[in-house]
């Protein structure tokens, strides 16, 4: 998708990415080699948008993110799903409460093989030098969530990466509300001891656990681990349809 997504440009938006797409130029490649400025186009225009393309292919080739989270908005960071699908990684947090005053208990990172959770009094601390090696992060309300918790918890955190927040992905396709409700409008299961699960239990979970229950921090534990196992599914689930979206099918 990235390689056909010319809404990155200057003054270019969502019409005139479609008329460019419907010009026959769907993808770079093409347009750099176009000589005639397309219709919309000055002359001028058009040699700085494939100036801007050139500097685009050229960190794409080097998979240069933070390129692309500069340059496209945040509403269109899924674009680059594909060409970052090695360096993804799917985030959820749980904390003390709602407010600024909340504290992070656990954090769940997911890379689509391997599920590593980082807890309080743990090794919550390895969790800010361990998110570096991503250029992907995708959430759910991590936008006004997770990351501004995150940051104030680890203020050298990177926050240069490429985010998509899934909340607001799916709220465009017409799947509004919470990541549970979501998850079974599509058919999404979890194991039956953690289906009912909500944030306020995975507050008292915590709370349980530094009570002395051992039980109840592994039920926190795998709870969390569900959430961000299936953003893998909805992420994968939205994207072509994204895609579709985009292009008017």
């Amino acid at each position: 998708m990235l390689k056909h997504t010319f809404i990155h440009l200057s003054g270019v938006g969502p019409v005139t990415e479609k008329r460019l797409w419907e010009a026959g130029l769907e993808d770079w490649d093409l347009a750099l080699d176009c000589r005639e400025a397309p219709r919309g186009f000055s002359g001028a225009r058009w040699a700085e948008a494939q100036r801007s393309l050139e500097e685009s292919r050229q960190n794409l080739e080097r998979r240069e993110h933070r390129f692309f989270a500069r340059t496209l908005a945040s509403a269109e960071h899924w674009r680059a799903l594909p060409e970052f699908s090695n360096r993804r990684a799917f985030l959820d947090i749980e904390t003390t409460g709602m407010g600024s005053w909340a504290q992070v208990t656990v954090v769940g990172l997911y890379d689509g093989q391997r599920t590593r959770s980082y807890i309080a009094g743990e090794n919550l601390d390895e969790f800010c030098e361990d998110v570096e090696q991503y250029a992907l992060l995708a959430t759910f309300n991590g936008a006004t969530f997770d990351l501004p918790f995150l940051c104030r918890r680890f203020p050298r955190m990177p926050r240069d990466f490429l985010h998509v927040d899934l909340r607001y992905v799916l709220r465009r396709l017409g799947y509004s509300g919470g990541l549970k409700a979501i998850e079974r409008r599509l058919g999404m299961t979890r194991e039956p001891d953690l289906a009912e699960l909500s944030g306020e239990d995975a507050v008292r979970l915590w709370q349980e656990h530094l009570a002395g229950d051992a039980e109840a921090l592994e039920r926190l534990v795998r709870y969390n681990a569900a959430d961000v196992e299936n953003l893998e599914l909805l992420i994968d689930w939205a994207y072509p349809r994204l895609w579709r979206s985009a292009r008017g099918a």
